[in-house]
């Protein structure tokens, strides 16, 4: 297994060899490793007074699990370190989420305390103790912290982070990640990407997604600098890439499309560039070489791995040179090969995995049934003990490539989960939440093509008529399930009917149902019909 580390050692050893050397840059601010590791110590010991002053640590010597309803500030970051300093497992809660989810997602980690940045959004009831601290209060951080920190040094077993997901049955769910799960996907995927002092590495992911981890270590387990860009930095990525002299870049594929269509990826129009990642949708074979052409001197690679696999388990580079790439039917570059010490199984088409990143399992237990199988490969009894021999179900169907190396290949998916901006998205929590709506009777949800090469949500839906004599106008309905869904999740076109199409078995026509909503890919982009599995 190699040597044990924490989330938190993994900074620890560059603060203590480049302290002076720039490790987080967020707008105009640019912090060093020591003024890194002192802001996380300073904002550490305010949550242990927090705590202490609130009667909520519980006779604990530091607390338990901390949620984190930041965005792309100083104060996101190095809160995340010092959740990692206490030995505390971080819980990221979105500020574009509703109030009620993020509540929610307290409740179900029993998180002890959040820390908030008070930017847009963060200005939310939530049930647990909130430590505020903004930007401006942030000269403070270089006096000395006010409470002893404790020495306590997390286990292998104990949790790192946990990640909420789109659950099927209308409700989040939590995916707990430990530390041995992120020291062994670190200590592969570190040391591949190059990574050291000058390093500049693109922070592109909200702390909500799982990659950020990726973003965050490589770039503070080596002494890089960690640049963080803004929300409009996002949309014109080329711009971002030569004003921060961006060397690695890791973002979702249609980041790509976005540039694109601005007409930014002219060739060599990035010349920093040395490494490209791009996870959390297919990226197209279009996609890479138009992303290569513009930064002729990075490395492109596709990377997979749902969030219960600790980030991404297998990863493709591409050759240099185009005529030598892989050109699966599918028009996607593969997902490639396994990482050291994750195993695959491939039983009817879909991929499991087990192994050294693999999750313990769901916070809630009752979410295990159906995701895991046996040892031997025989489907999983939940009554009992699950063991780190048990199998994932990743739920993606694949095959590898008939070539050397046997580079996998993603075929699609066996249920309902789409990938929304890269974030996971289970329909059926959708669906669940449009049928919550009073007076809506029936709800299917699809997801359907983008110009840009992403995938967006459709929904259709029905309603009572003594409830809506006539049928709800959209944007109320958007409204209000903005108040249960994150914006990635809420519909983009929402259509009423009289009556939702049925098969000649009954069963809900999602294809007709697609053309009915005036998707131009119904037959590509309907989910399957559920009667099927």
């Amino acid at each position: 297994m190699g040597e044990q580390r924490a989330l938190y050692d993994w900074f620890a050893a560059s603060a203590a060899a480049y302290p002076d050397h720039p490790a987080l840059e967020v707008g105009s601010s640019t912090l060093t490793y020591a003024e890194l590791a002192a802001l996380a110590d300073r904002l550490a010991a305010e949550l242990l007074r927090l705590l202490e002053d609130r009667g909520s640590g519980q006779g604990r010597t530091a607390p338990h699990r901390i949620g984190l309803l930041v965005s792309r500030t100083v104060v996101a970051y190095a809160g995340y370190l010092a959740v990692q300093r206490l030995g505390a497992t971080a819980v990221p809660l979105g500020p574009s989420f509703p109030a009620e989810r993020n509540a929610t997602v307290v409740r179900k980690a029993a998180v002890d305390a959040v820390l908030c940045d008070g930017g847009p959004g963060t200005d939310q009831e939530l049930p647990a103790p909130v430590l505020r601290v903004v930007a401006a209060d942030l000269p403070y951080a270089a006096a000395p912290t006010a409470l002893p920190l404790p020495a306590h040094r997390p286990r292998p077993e104990d949790l790192a982070y946990i990640l909420f997901t789109s659950g099927s049955t209308g409700a989040p769910k939590g995916v707990p990640i430990r530390h041995r799960n992120v020291n062994a996907y670190l200590a592969h995927v570190v040391p591949c990407h190059g990574t050291g002092p000058g390093a500049r590495l693109s922070q592109t992911f909200d702390l909500t997604f799982d990659p950020s981890v990726l973003d965050l270590f490589a770039a503070w387990g080596t002494g890089a600098t960690l640049v963080v860009p803004t929300r409009g930095e996002l949309l014109s990525p080329v711009r971002f890439v030569n004003r921060r002299r961006i060397t690695h870049w890791n973002s979702v594929p249609s980041v790509i499309s976005i540039a694109d269509r601005l007409r930014a990826l002219k060739p060599g129009s990035m010349p920093t560039l040395r490494r490209s990642t791009f996870c959390g949708e297919p990226l197209t074979l279009r996609q890479a070489e138009a992303w290569q052409r513009a930064a002729p001197g990075s490395t492109v690679e596709n990377s997979y791995g749902p969030t219960e696999l600790t980030v991404t388990c297998t990863t493709h580079r591409l050759p240099r040179d185009p005529d030598l790439w892989p050109r699966p039917a599918s028009g996607t570059v593969p997902i490639g090969t396994p990482y050291p010490g994750v195993e695959t199984l491939l039983r009817d088409g879909e991929l499991s995995v087990r192994g050294p990143q693999r999750f313990p399992g769901y916070l809630d237990p009752a979410d295990n049934a159906g995701r895991f199988l046996a040892p031997d490969g025989t489907p999983y009894d939940p009554a009992t003990p699950l063991t780190d021999a048990h199998w994932y179900r990743t739920g993606d169907r694949v095959e590898p490539l008939r070539a050397p190396g046997g580079a996998l290949v993603h075929l699609g998916r066996l249920d309902d989960q789409v990938q929304v901006h890269g974030y996971r998205v289970e329909l059926g929590e959708v669906e669940a939440a449009l049928r919550a709506q009073p007076g809506i009777t029936e709800a299917v949800v699809l997801a359907t093509a983008t110009p840009d090469g992403g995938t967006e949500l459709s929904a259709a839906y029905t309603a009572d008529p003594a409830v809506h004599p006539e049928p709800p106008h959209p944007e109320p309905l958007r409204k209000a399930l903005g108040t249960r869904l994150p914006p990635y999740m809420i519909p983009a076109a929402l259509t009423p009917l009289d009556a939702l199409p049925l098969t000649a078995n009954g069963k809900i026509d999602r294809r007709a149902v697609a053309r009915k909503v005036g998707s131009s890919a119904a037959d590509e982009f309907a989910a399957p019909d559920r009667s099927t599995r």
